[in-house]
């Protein structure tokens, strides 16, 4: 990409995160409103919400749609935010969008009560209008933080969908479960439709939301289930209920959770159907059997068996306990960073019991690490051995070799930890320490 629209990009970042419509609604106009060219799905939630847009992104383009896609935050470069049936965007093309964006700001700075984007606004911005020149049929979109306020709701989607909620961005979106609901709950259209997996007085918050919005609510454990599964190192079979109809379904995705996102996927893309969309069964079944989601229950390399995910919060920390428990591994090196406004203690608590041993590290990104002693001391409840390694790749090269042949490496944490944890096997056209160079996961 161009050193200059890359500086840019991330200068905005000095303008911080903030929430609200009016910046974004703003630059939309001046811009010609481009997210009015296409349709869209629009997916916040705790947890999931990144699975679950891979998942219907996935199947609509098995449907023969032409799909774009735009999730946050990226694992090895900005492009891959802004996807177009399965191309990422280049960098020449991002730098043209970019750079017609700034122009635009540049004639607006004048304008009594501007205020300039943010890093995500004009990301977003950029990926709308990429979407409209790409002339696609449908976005499938990731809330970036919340819903209500959120960059992304400027869209009015065919269908919300809210994976679930829990405590996250407590200072941002409030300190309660029902707070958070509202946020989230902030992308439900009037007379729309929203899809759900949360539960508790999650889901009474967002009933209460679609009632006073006169929307349509559905939602998994109820109006969409799931019965047996069966899991192995690759996938996961299971058998699901969508609106009563009956299907035997393969996900690439591993992990209980996953299944749930999954459910979610199936209840958007069959309201779709319902309202005349063409979405054939195969494409459905070939949808979730080629998910390309990389950083989640990733299996990158084999003997021993690594395993990347992006665990980042207490919910994922316990979701990633029992996926791996089912997996029966043996012996297990886990690489931990955690960024230091995570609940740190509850998130060691999930992961600890996984390892024989722990390699702390430390990621680079946005100096937002733990301080490697605050996970010390909390290891030291579980009488985990430990040891410090700073440089991830270090970390991971090192865990690698102490899990030898037959055991098993578990690097996670943080979406940071991972994105240089891949850079291992990615940076280098040289294979290292039983790389399988074959096995499919591999390609990006």
């Amino acid at each position: 990409m161009e050193n200059g629209t890359v500086q840019y990009l991330y200068s905005l970042k000095g303008h911080g995160s903030k929430l609200g419509l009016d910046r974004m609604e703003h630059l939309l106009t001046a811009l010609g409103n481009p997210e009015k060219s296409f349709k869209s799905v629009l997916v916040a939630g705790t947890n999931g919400k990144g699975s679950t847009v891979a998942a219907i992104y996935s199947i609509l383009r098995q449907s023969g749609f032409v799909v774009g896609r735009y999730t946050s935050p990226h694992i090895t470069s900005l492009n891959e935010r802004i996807v177009v049936d399965d191309q990422q965007i280049s960098d020449e093309q991002l730098f043209v969008i970019v750079n017609r964006i700034r122009k635009k700001i540049e004639t607006l700075k004048d304008q009594e009560g501007f205020e300039h984007p943010t890093f995500f606004e004009l990301t977003t911005a950029a990926a709308f209008l990429y979407f409209k020149e790409m002339k696609i049929d449908f976005a499938v979109l990731e809330v970036g933080m919340g819903g209500r306020r959120d960059a992304t709701n400027t869209v009015t989607p065919l269908i919300s969908v809210v994976t679930n909620v829990s405590l996250e961005h407590t200072k941002i979106l409030g300190d309660t479960i029902e707070k958070i609901a509202w946020e989230k709950g902030g992308i439900i259209k009037n007379n729309g439709i929203l899809i759900t997996a949360a539960e508790g007085s999650a889901l009474t918050t967002l009933e209460k939301i679609s009632k006073e919005k006169k929307s349509g609510i559905f939602v998994v454990g109820m109006d969409i289930t799931y019965k047996s599964r069966q899991q192995t190192m690759t996938s996961q079979k299971f058998s699901a209920d969508v609106f009563g109809k009956q299907m035997d379904l393969e996900l690439n995705l591993l992990g209980e959770h996953q299944i749930k996102n999954a459910l979610c996927a199936l209840g958007t893309v069959s309201i779709m159907q319902q309202t005349g969309i063409q979405i054939p069964e195969t494409a459905i079944r070939m949808g979730l059997k080629k998910i390309n989601w990389p950083g989640r229950m990733e299996i990158i390399q084999q003997n021993p068996v690594v395993i990347l995910d992006c665990a980042k919060d207490v919910e994922a920390a316990r979701n990633l306990n029992k996926a791996i428990n089912e997996l029966k591994l043996k012996k297990l090196i886990l690489v931990v960073s955690i960024s230091s406004d995570k609940n740190i203690p509850e998130m060691i608590a999930a992961l600890a019991p996984l390892a024989t041993q722990v390699i702390i590290t430390t990621h680079r990104v946005m100096e937002r690490a733990a301080d490697p002693q605050i996970i010390a001391t909390e290891l030291k409840k579980y009488n985990k051995p430990f040891q410090v390694i700073l440089d991830v790749g270090d970390a991971v090269e090192s865990a690698i070799k102490m899990a030898g042949s037959d055991g098993a490496v578990l690097v996670s944490g943080s979406v940071f930890t991972v994105a240089e944890a891949r850079q291992f096997w990615f940076e280098s056209s040289q294979p290292k320490l039983g790389l399988d160079l074959n096995d499919t996961v591999l390609k990006k």
